[in-house]
């Protein structure tokens, strides 16, 4: 089935795309700036698809200025840009999202394949809309957040549970969790329980593989969660990592590789994703014998 591909994925191909016909033509974008009165920032960041070209003529000056002269090169670069100014469905939720979601959202959205680690918290994708809320609730007073700020990013987070039960083409996904991220109380007993019976009922499904990664396993184990996202067409993978206040998302080969290396020690290392079932009822249980 063909991939989904909306604007923010063929903004990041045509910027890909410019920075190789640049880099074939010797210039830098500081060269590039100067002979088309460019800001180099700005081409710094189309070239990474972090923003759009606004104007048709800024493609054509850079397609004439890189000797793109062939009718159907310069008419498949204009149709890629096209595109890429169409209208992602979060985009009126940007203002809420942190620094570089939508375009990670946006490459998300047109992935084949997710590998995650997720170390402190039930993974984003897996959450129930009762977990999801209590996470944002717990987090209001600290970053001064509102209540409608609550509702719309709890909205967009069950939203992207549509990547894996989607009929059409749905996202092949495979997650590692540390023992950590699901023993850990948030929203009290009953949100647990339900929570840990949605990652039963989800892990069900053919394209989601879960495992928990045991605290008492000795093995590597990442400083912070991460994500790769795996493309069809020999599009390079993406890792996505989070930082304070905003998240990282690159194609960088070391980053990617690293990432990869250290998903496959951890999945290596964790309980068979068979055993999480029998995991969480095992967690349930206890849940069930504390008293509050």
């Amino acid at each position: 089935m063909a991939a989904r591909r909306g604007a923010t994925f063929r903004r990041r191909e045509l910027g890909r795309e410019l920075r190789r016909l640049r880099e074939a033509k010797g210039l830098t974008q500081e060269d590039v700036a100067q002979r088309l009165g460019f800001s180099a920032t700005k081409l710094a960041r189309a070239e990474l698809g972090e923003i759009d070209l606004p104007r048709t003529t800024d493609l054509e000056d850079l397609m004439t200025l890189y000797d793109v002269i062939d009718k159907g090169d310069r008419e498949t670069l204009l149709q890629l840009h096209r595109e890429s100014l169409s209208k992602d469905p979060w985009t009126p939720y940007k203002g809420v999202m942190p620094s570089k979601m939508p375009t990670y959202r946006g490459l998300e959205e047109a992935a084949s394949a997710m590998r995650a680690f997720q170390p402190d918290v039930v993974f984003g994708i897996l959450q129930t809309e009762a977990y999801t809320r209590a996470l944002f609730q717990l987090a209001k007073p600290i970053d001064e957040t509102t209540s409608e700020f609550i509702e719309t990013n709890t909205k967009l987070r069950l939203e992207r549970k549509e990547l894996i039960t989607r009929t059409d083409s749905p996202l092949e996904l495979r997650v590692v969790m540390d023992e950590a991220a699901l023993s850990r109380m948030v929203g009290g007993p009953e949100i647990m329980r339900a929570q840990y019976d949605e990652v039963i009922e989800l892990s069900k499904l053919e394209n989601v593989t879960v495992q928990v990664l045991p605290t008492s396993t000795v093995t590597y184990r990442a400083r912070s969660n991460f994500i790769i996202l795996d493309f069809p067409d020999d599009v390079d993978s993406v890792v996505q990592i989070d930082l304070p206040n905003t998240i990282s998302v690159t194609d960088e080969p070391r980053a990617v590789a690293n990432s990869v290396r250290g998903f496959d020690v951890m999945r290596e290392s964790a309980l068979a994703p068979v055993a999480t079932p029998e995991f969480l009822y095992q967690l349930t249980q206890g849940w069930m014998s504390h008293r509050y």
